[in-house]
């Protein structure tokens, strides 16, 4: 079946009003964050969020703030993170909040990037550290933690006025960016072990009993001691408590279940995740992962967990497809969702503990939380990073109009069933004359077939768009326009996903890509264009003016309607992933580079791990310092280089699945960063200067990647130890001495290095005039 019908007739606008004042604030100069059932709202105007999580305290403090900036550059918006209570007072009544855990000073970084912040401060966080964030000594209390127990009650209040202290003018209401607090996490659907008992007893932390009783005080004590923020929030999945009058309940989604093989046998299941929904319809109440305490429409649906990637656990070792997560972020933004979250945008390593080393769960590894996430936990680029920033280009462009547009399902809608690869999966929103066509074709545990030739049908109240030839390869995803007025020039349909507009004097540029199998085609209402001009097939008729651009090189063509003259750029998709928009002194630019971009002020640098990047631009700009390069369509760039840094390893193997590592001294001359690259074979992997573990990994058959900056001063003179403990086989622990003796018995063992390496990663500053 390639031909689909979709229905539009029946469109009402949604019943948009204002939520309580539990989820508004203002500031001393009169600004005022506020949320609908629907969006949230800045000034009275939509404001589309697009969250990243990124935990301050797993990250080392050198690397905050270009962190933040590459979040930023990527289209984040707000900045979450958890605040866990372990990390900051690990010993009773002994608090740190330096370094690493210096709160304030990460929070201040965030405003001076004009970054939003929400803190999730617990008490109960989970997010794989150990005991999910509760410090050991509350074990041995004489209470019970997570309850409405006065002597529990006493120490979070006290916790919380230490944490308040730290963020003292950062506020919203103080002119801060801190806009809302998470309450506690998965309260009454989920806990973790208690790992003082983890191997012994399995002693776990409860989920829960007081109900909305307990959420409701929670948040009481965080605004008495000085948290106070125009929202709080609260995880809703699951069954958990949700007090929806007081706290806005947050969602999300993941396609890779490391904690099911806790019990689970056999291969990963394939997953409901990818089915399109609407998420904000009273008349579908529930749904896969959606059982809301409460009528769909009387509240946002708004996401914090939306797998932004995914830990290996040791019992489930997986490498993510980087397709997953744009994939996810296309299906929840067709479903209905103003709020984009990412668990995790930014992955990071645990830090040490004084009284326990290893402040993480036993599941995952003992010191790395990479997540596989779109920035890895050495700041590393993934290809989530730039496949997610297509997206939120348009979200920046066309998020006011969407948090406006009605989600609408096929006829199969969703009954699709995830091993169906064969249906198209599509899906609508629409505002009643203009909307976008969302397309899916990746699905998690099983291979998607490419779509091809399918015809799609958009029956609207006055009209009817039949938007033929429609393919996509296996994995991609797409947004495609229709009934979008570009300055008075209607386009009717594309088979194109909007990027952004440039807005110069006189002529504004609009960039689309076509998707991985799309062959690109823009339809314009013949009454609306007076002209085209450019190099392209073109095919008119009484209604409508079709043209087809060039499919081999980026294309450029004109369009003159009756009160303007519009530019339309078409990127391929390989260009569309080198793709960002900047404002640099004034002036709107479009940029293409491989490398990762980064703007400070008005400074522009990028970071690369190629000794040459080449960096395009339009408009023209000038650099005087740089080597002119052959120019990519309209865009004219420059060569940057710095001098090739190779260094030799000396790598020994000592022992059995042991090896030593000798890095050159002065390694960190002329780069930013050096990646020690691993590729081995075994089960895990751990790093050690001296006998102290300073990275570790499960090994999933990916390159294994650790950061040297931070080791410079400690490696001088010193080797690096390398231990893999093995992959064993037949292995059984003999206990049949009558003298009280035990020893591990093994067949054989898989344990290899395969290479070992040094990537060096430059920093380039791009100097030019615009």
């Amino acid at each position: 079946m390639n031909n689909y019908i979709i229905s539009l007739k029946n469109h009402r606008d949604k019943n948009i009003y204002q939520l309580s004042d539990n989820f508004s604030g203002s500031d001393s100069q009169g600004n005022v964050i506020s949320f609908t059932n629907y969006y949230m709202e800045v000034n009275g105007m939509p404001f589309f969020g697009i969250s990243g999580e990124f935990h301050f305290s797993r990250c080392d403090d050198t690397y905050w703030e270009d962190e933040i900036i590459k979040m930023k550059m990527n289209g984040i918006n707000i900045i979450s993170t958890y605040v866990f209570w372990i990390h900051h007072e690990e010993e009773k009544g002994v608090y740190r909040f330096e370094g690493r855990r210096n709160l304030c000073r990460f929070i201040e970084l965030c405003k001076k990037h004009g970054m939003f912040v929400i803190l999730r401060i617990g008490p109960f966080a989970h997010g794989e550290v150990r005991n999910g964030g509760l410090p050991d000594w509350l074990y041995g209390m004489d209470f019970e933690v997570r309850s409405l127990d006065e002597g529990y009650l006493l120490y979070v209040q006290r916790y919380f006025e230490k944490l308040a202290k730290q963020l003292d003018g950062l506020y919203y209401k103080d002119g801060g960016p801190i806009i809302g607090a998470q309450i506690d996490n998965e309260y009454q659907h989920s806990a973790a072990g208690w790992e003082i008992t983890t191997g012994v007893s399995d002693e776990w932390i409860p989920t829960g009993a007081d109900g909305d009783s307990y959420m409701v005080k929670i948040k009481e004590l965080a605004k008495k001691a000085g948290i106070q923020v125009p929202f709080y929030t609260c995880t809703a999945w699951g069954g958990g408590a949700a007090p929806v009058k007081e706290m806005l309940p947050l969602w999300g989604g993941y396609a890779f279940w490391p904690w099911i093989f806790y019990s689970h046998k056999g291969e990963h299941p394939v997953t409901p995740e990818y089915i399109y929904r609407d998420y904000h319809n009273n008349k579908l109440p529930k749904t896969y992962n959606f059982e809301p305490f409460y009528q769909p429409e009387t509240m946002p649906y708004a996401c914090c967990e939306m797998g932004g990637g995914m830990m290996c656990s040791y019992h489930y070792r997986f490498v993510l497809p980087f397709e997953s997560v744009d994939a996810m972020a296309n299906v929840k933004l067709a479903s209905g969702c103003n709020l984009l979250g990412y668990y995790m945008f930014r992955g990071g390593t645990n830090p040490r503990g004084q009284r326990t080393p290893f402040l993480n769960e036993s599941q995952v590894p003992k010191l790395s939380y990479d997540y596989q996430a779109a920035i890895g936990e050495y700041g590393q680029k993934r290809p989530s990073y730039d496949r997610l920033k297509r997206i939120h280009l348009f979200i920046q462009e066309w998020g006011e109009k969407l948090c406006h547009m009605k989600t609408y399902l096929s006829e199969h809608g969703e009954e699709i069933a995830p091993t169906d690869v064969e249906t198209l999966r599509f899906a609508v929103r629409f505002d009643g004359t203009s909307g976008f066509l969302f397309l899916n074709n990746y699905q998690d545990h099983v291979r998607t077939k490419e779509k091809r030739g399918c015809t799609v049908t958009v029956q609207m109240r006055n009209e009817e768009i039949t938007i033929s030839d429609i393919s996509l390869a296996s994995g991609e995803n797409a947004i495609l326009p229709f009934g979008m007025d570009m300055e008075g020039i209607l386009l009717k349909y594309a088979t194109v996903q909007p990027l952004t507009i440039i807005r110069e004097e006189g002529v504004s540029t609009y960039f689309f890509f076509s998707p991985e199998g799309l062959k690109p085609r823009y339809v314009f209402d013949a009454e609306t264009v007076k002209g085209v001009e450019g190099e392209y097939r073109q095919e008119e008729t009484d209604k409508t003016v079709e043209i087809h651009p060039k499919q081999d090189e980026i294309d450029v063509f004109f369009v003159e309607g009756m009160k303007s003259k519009i530019r339309i750029v078409t990127l391929r998709a390989k260009e569309s992933l080198r793709f960002y928009k900047i404002h640099l002194n004034g002036k709107q630019l479009a940029v293409l580079t491989e490398g990762t971009l980064l703007k400070d002020g008005e400074t522009l640098r990028m970071e690369s791990e190629r000794e040459k990047e080449f960096i395009y631009f339009w408009p023209e700009v000038n650099n005087e310092a740089a080597e002119a390069t052959k120019p990519v369509g309209i865009f004219k760039g420059f060569l940057l280089s710095r001098k090739k840094k190779e260094l030799p390893l000396d790598v020994k193997e000592i022992g059995p699945a042991r090896y030593t590592i000798q890095v050159p001294d002065h390694y960190m001359d002329g780069v930013k960063e050096m990646i020690l690259a691993i590729q081995y074979r075994g089960d895990t992997g751990q790093l050690f200067i001296d006998g102290d573990m300073i990275a570790d990994n499960f090994c999933n058959g990916e390159v294994w990647e650790t950061g040297l900056k931070l080791l410079e001063h400690r490696l001088a003179g010193e080797k690096l130890t390398l231990r893999i403990t093995p992959i064993k086989e037949g292995n059984h622990i003999k206990v049949d001495s009558t003298m009280a003796a035990r020893k591990e018995e093994v067949d054989s063992v898989v344990a290899s290095v395969e290479k070992i390496l040094l990537k060096p990663v430059y920093e380039y500053r791009i100097d030019i005039k615009v």
